[in-house]
């Protein structure tokens, strides 16, 4: 390694194959819940999987490697929404009323396989309602809930009013109620 932190030569191929088969389903799926298209989705993960290879040497073996890899996948998802789709139309103010995402953001499997398999089965339905929201309804939606994102790092990454923001918040919200009810 260098004395600015950079691998002297390519990464051993069998530790970087093992790399990516270990965190290729987590940058997959958070490039997926923001992108909704499994080709866009590919493409930002072989880009965030690029830039680990250039970085390996300081990221193999570091514990905060995954979390790296969240913002980079994330961070490769909004630069790809900026660049190959069409601006945000901002919504209308409708009405509002108090709602909680957060009970259909189920993260741990139970431990009845049938309980295990009607689990899965909801956060298909919940992955494919997500894919159905327009970007400005989704991408905040996924940042907020998945990504634990607040609504002002929010606004700051999409360059949007926190209240726009919000707004797309809880249309996103109000559509994934209708489409799991």
């Amino acid at each position: 390694m260098s004395a600015v932190g950079h691998p002297v030569g390519p990464p051993d191929a069998g530790a970087f194959e093992a790399f990516v088969r270990e965190y290729q389903d987590m940058v997959y799926a958070v490039a997926l819940r923001l992108l909704a298209r499994p080709a866009d989705a590919e493409d930002v993960a072989q880009t965030v999987f690029l830039l680990a290879y250039e970085r390996f040497a300081s990221l193999h073996g570091h514990p905060t490697v995954a979390g790296w890899l969240k913002t980079v996948a994330t961070n490769q998802s909004l630069k790809h929404l900026t660049r190959y789709r069409s601006r945000w139309r901002l919504f209308s103010e409708m009405g509002s009323s108090g709602d909680d995402w957060r009970s259909f953001d189920a993260r741990a499997a139970p431990d009845d396989p049938s309980a295990a398999i009607d689990e899965a089965q909801r956060q298909a339905r919940l992955e494919q309602a997500l894919a159905r929201l327009p970007d400005a309804q989704r991408v905040p939606l996924v940042l907020f809930h998945f990504e634990q994102f607040s609504y002002d790092e929010i606004a700051s990454r999409l360059a949007l009013p926190v209240g726009t923001v919000k707004t797309h918040i809880h249309r996103g919200r109000r559509e994934l109620r209708t489409w799991l009810s």
